[in-house]
């Protein structure tokens, strides 16, 4: 017999025991990504095929350029913490896990940091 009330039994369930707050995470950066999203696509839009001069001009302001910021460093977020999930729960073997996570986790960070350098540097153009 146990001395352990119910809720400490429930508490101690999960291997992370962060189960909600990557929940949470997951929800809160979709809910980011569908405000972004029209913010980001009108531009974009609007600068496709057209000359190199005119998208500097469209990114230059500082609306348009940290909304395509925002949005493509939120789209790699969300991207890790699906990725992550799909991993931990079909990816059985621990060394592969882990190596998978830590490869996800890594790539998406570049990516992130490199889709935020692109607009940077589209933004600050001379």
């Amino acid at each position: 017999m146990t001395m352990m009330t119910s809720r400490a039994r429930v508490r101690g369930l999960g291997s992370a025991k962060s189960g909600t707050e990557h929940w949470w995470t997951q929800r809160l950066s979709a809910i980011s990504l569908a405000v972004l999203a029209p913010l980001f696509f009108i531009p974009f839009a609007i600068a496709l095929g057209k000359p190199w001069d005119e998208v500097v001009t469209i990114y230059k302001h500082p609306f348009n350029a940290i909304v395509a910021a925002a949005f493509l460093l939120a789209v790699f977020h969300h991207m890790r913490l699906g990725l992550q999930v799909v991993i931990e729960d079909y990816i059985h073997a621990p060394a592969l896990r882990t190596g998978l996570l830590i490869f996800v986790k890594l790539g998406s960070l570049l990516l992130g940091f490199a889709a935020a350098f692109s607009v940077a540097m589209i933004a600050f153009a001379v």
